[in-house]
């Protein structure tokens, strides 16, 4: 799985990226992260990426060309349903604007975007985009109901959610099939660790008998039942 990522701070995702499961997954080659500094698809002395918008408005936008040129040079077809030729292989790729106004992310759209080869997320900075740029995009995408500074964050998120489905990435794959959220109605079962009992100010906290028990048919029927929402 390759991600490219458009943004004017690339720098952002270096702490991130380079620790944990993130981290492994590029050392086994399993995911691969470029970065495009839309900056350097800027010609203007002055490296402009933003300017204010047509009939006035607070804030500025995000100019198309930089975005247009950053996206050419990945040799993508700028057009919805993208996709490409590799060694007789047809490449399945989408191009993804990080946008409010995009489609709220969940954990079945992970699922779906992790049967990918290529996704490329464009982040967005200061008031918006340039409306055209949807025209280079095969879909957008929201991660919540609220407001963010960039596109950065939201682009962690999504690659950190594909990421861990992907084949190899995590310890054993089962454990994104029990996560919370990976069936659709149910949440992820209670789970404890040693000690067995833990006390704060005199009271005590215990694990459930029924995990101690070693009786696996009991002990799954407990999971399932605390599992459902």
């Amino acid at each position: 799985m390759i991600f490219n990522i458009l943004t004017i701070f690339p720098q952002i995702f270096n702490s991130y990226f380079n620790e944990s499961i993130i981290k492994r997954a590029q050392e086994k080659k399993i995911i691969k992260v470029n970065f495009l500094n839309i900056r350097d698809y800027a010609f203007d002395k002055h490296k402009t990426v933003d300017d204010t918008p047509y009939s006035g408005g607070p804030g500025m936008l995000m100019k198309i060309e930089p975005i247009y040129l950053a996206l050419k040079t990945l040799k993508l077809k700028c057009q919805p349903k993208t996709s490409r030729f590799i060694k007789n292989k047809i490449l399945k790729q989408k191009i993804i604007l990080l946008t409010p106004k995009g489609k709220k992310f969940d954990q079945k759209m992970a699922e779906r975007l992790s049967k990918l080869d290529r996704i490329t997320l464009i982040c967005g900075r200061y008031e918006g985009i340039d409306e055209r740029v949807n025209k280079l995009v095969d879909e957008k995408i929201s991660i919540g109901d609220y407001i963010l500074t960039g596109g950065e964050i939201p682009a962690m998120t999504i690659i950190d959610a594909i990421t861990r489905l992907l084949p190899g990435v995590l310890g054993k794959d089962i454990s994104s099939k029990i996560e919370t959220f990976a069936k659709e109605g149910f949440l992820e079962y209670p789970q404890y660790t040693r000690p067995e009992i833990f006390e704060i100010n005199g009271k005590k906290m215990r694990v459930p008998k029924i995990l101690l028990s070693g009786n696996h048919k009991k002990i799954k029927e407990w999971q399932e039942k605390k599992s459902k929402k």
